[in-house]
């Protein structure tokens, strides 16, 4: 399964831009209220709706950063399940779909531990000193999942719209 992301914020940034949805531009939303910073790309999954209301969030695993409204064709290796303030948050991992340097990673066990635990220390803390903001319970979980997952988020979307 193939599908693009559009990247919101480049790895390394405290800088927390959104894409105006209306508009298409490119907001500073926020700055991050603690020292962390965020440990790859990240963005969301074009056409999608999660559980939260927004599109389904994902992080890019690149070797250089890329730039706000950058678009990736990439596929999942597996999902970080969270919920914050708003409900259900759910973040997936991807790789580029035509990175070969990528090819052989195909399940979230093919990201080291390491880097995982680095991504879930990322947004178990990132909101620790902002008023109203909260992250509870999270767990990772494979590719079949992140793209049974990634179906669901489409249908949502395509229900919200016609409803709308």
């Amino acid at each position: 399964m193939e599908f693009d992301v559009t990247i919101e914020i480049p790895k390394g940034n405290r800088n927390k831009y959104e894409i105006d949805h209306e508009t298409g531009r490119i907001r500073l939303d926020r700055m991050l209220f603690t020292s962390t910073r965020y440990p790859d790309d990240y963005g969301f999954i074009d056409d999608t709706l999660g559980e939260d209301g927004d599109p389904l969030d994902a992080l890019v695993l690149l070797e250089e950063p890329t730039f706000p409204g950058c678009v990736i064709r990439c596929r999942a290796l597996g999902m970080f399940r969270m919920r914050d303030e708003k409900g259900g948050d759910d973040k997936v991992l991807c790789v580029p779909a035509s990175d070969q340097r990528a090819s052989w990673r195909t399940e979230i066990e093919d990201v080291s531990e390491f880097h995982r635990l680095e991504i879930q220390h990322f947004f178990e803390v990132y909101k620790d000193l902002e008023p109203g903001k909260s992250v509870e319970g999270a767990h990772w979980v494979g590719r079949e999942e992140a793209e049974a997952e990634i179906r669901r988020s489409y249908e949502r979307l395509k229900e919200h719209e016609d409803k709308h």
